[in-house]
């Protein structure tokens, strides 16, 4: 056994040492060292990667991270849920602004704004994707009337300019963006909205499983994944058609004792098959928007 080392700081230490440092200084700190090699593992070993995030990852600075991660072209596959979409198409022309978490909700409110977490959105913003999101439906639903949610976004990422989108560079680099439940999102209001009077039109999710030929065609597969929910559940229930996921790191705050899929532990998924039993496997505890830059640093030296 490896013993505990104390942090040793110095003025010009790169990130990256203060990693390696972090694998021996115990708790979480460990994991996120851990989780770091098992990244570099992945990339080492040419696995698929499949990346996996919720919506409030790209309403903070996380979206930065996501964007490099598919401008280098160093993840395969995506999968997140509908509000990323909504949250990366509006932040190519509009910024979000800091507040606090204790700040009083009903004013803001009364004042048109948003607030997620210490996050705020003024609900101009969705104006905004309405002027955007509404013609583009209208070009493609001319061009045929049916698009599973993959194709879709696609197209998105083409009509973006904005290389501070990473929808703009899975476009650009062709990686596949899945969002099984899309609909859960102001798109999805706004796609409510457009069919009003166009009904034929339709995004079609289960045209979307076209992600098993990706499980299926790939050797080794491995997943990092932030955050829980369907996103989450997507990605490593889609893996049991090859027995499971090879490497897999998860980042979270849930707990394992309510039985919910955002708390699962990769132990558990072994037993449904969606992890292989001997899949290497590390969780980090801890709010992503800190540990995923570190995990990051360390394995992208």
């Amino acid at each position: 056994m490896e013993n505990v080392h104390d942090y040793a700081i110095s003025n010009d230490m790169k990130v990256s040492e203060l990693v390696s440092q972090m694998g021996s200084a115990g708790f979480q700190a460990t994991e996120i060292a851990k989780a770091a090699r098992l990244i570099k593992r992945m990339r080492r070993e040419k696995a698929t990667i499949f990346l996996s995030f919720t919506a409030n990852m790209v309403a903070g600075g996380l979206r930065g991270l996501i964007t490099q991660l598919v401008r280098e072209s160093l993840v395969d596959v995506i999968i997140t849920t509908g509000g990323s979409i909504d949250h990366d198409i509006i932040r190519t022309e509009k910024s979000y602004l800091l507040g606090d978490f204790s700040l009083d909700d009903t004013k803001l409110h009364k004042k048109g704004v948003n607030r997620l977490g210490n996050i705020l959105i003024p609900s101009d913003r969705y104006v905004f994707l309405e002027k955007f999101i509404q013609p583009l439906f209208a070009e493609l639903d001319a061009k045929r009337h049916s698009w599973s949610p993959s194709e879709f976004i696609a197209e998105v990422g083409k009509t973006l300019k904005s290389e501070d989108s990473f929808l703009y560079w899975a476009a650009k680099n062709n990686i596949p963006v899945f969002s099984p439940g899309i609909t859960d999102s102001a798109i999805g209001l706004q796609l409510y909205f457009f069919k009003q009077e166009n009904t034929d039109f339709a995004i079609d999710v289960s045209s979307d499983m076209k992600l098993a030929d990706i499980v299926i065609n790939s050797e080794k597969r491995g997943g990092i994944i932030l955050g829980g929910g369907i996103s989450k559940h997507h990605t490593i229930g889609v893996n049991i058609l090859r027995d499971g996921l090879d490497y897999a790191v998860y980042f979270t705050t849930s707990s394992p004792w309510d039985g919910s899929l955002s708390g699962a532990t990769p132990n558990e998924a072994k037993s449904w098959s969606k992890i292989t039993e001997e899949g290497r496997t590390v969780t980090v505890y801890g709010d992503a928007s800190v540990t995923f830059p570190l995990v990051l640093a360390g394995a992208l030296e």
